[in-house]
Order: C-alpha cells, then sequence, then structure tokens
C-alpha cells in the first residue's frame, strides 16, 4: 500500500473514542447528538446529520439533491470506491475527472 497520510491522533480523541466505545451507543447516543448540534452551529443551520459512514452520507446527499437515473455526477477518479457506488445506486452514471 502507498500511504497517502499518516493520521494525528491526540491520546484526547483516543480518550474520547473509548468513552464512546464503552458507553455502549455507537449510534445515536448522546456524543451524537453534541456533534450534530455542534456542526449545525458552524454551519449556521437549525439541523446536522451524522452518519455512520461516508457511503452512506453520499448516498443521502445524492437523493435529496435528486439525482437519479441517466444523471450524469462528476467525480475524481482519485477516491475509494464509496464514491462511484453511491452514484451507481441512484442509477446515475460517474465521469471522472482527473484533479491534476
Amino acid at each position: 500500500m502507498i500511504p497517502i497520510s499518516k493520521p494525528n491522533i491526540s491520546k484526547k480523541e483516543i480518550k474520547a473514542v473509548l468513552d464512546v466505545c464503552k458507553s455502549g451507543m455507537l449510534v445515536q447516543g448522546t456524543k451524537v447528538q453534541e456533534l450534530e448540534k455542534k456542526i449545525a452551529k458552524l454551519c449556521g443551520t437549525k439541523y446536522a446529520v451524522a452518519f455512520s459512514n461516508g457511503t452512506a452520507a453520499l448516498h443521502t446527499a445524492l437523493y435529496a439533491t435528486g439525482v437519479g437515473p441517466g444523471d450524469e455526477v462528476i467525480t475524481t477518479p482519485f477516491t475509494f470506491v464509496a464514491t462511484a457506488n453511491a452514484i451507481l445506486m441512484q442509477g446515475a452514471v460517474p465521469v471522472f475527472v482527473d484533479i491534476a
């Protein structure tokens, strides 16, 4: 594997993740609600929704914006397969455009 970036995870972040894991509430817990409120405030919106993964978030974004069968969606080929899969799940066509 070619390393693209090295994660920089602090002890505080590791503790926060461990606390959530130990709580037994990996989804829909108080930490998720806190995150959604903070993101909504940061974005100046009334609501924000956290997703369990990027695929679900991309699929929902495409659905919410009305992307459907036959639509073309421009994306980068330098990405995880979930990007194209979310587009295909909507019946749309991924159009790969180089970013370099």
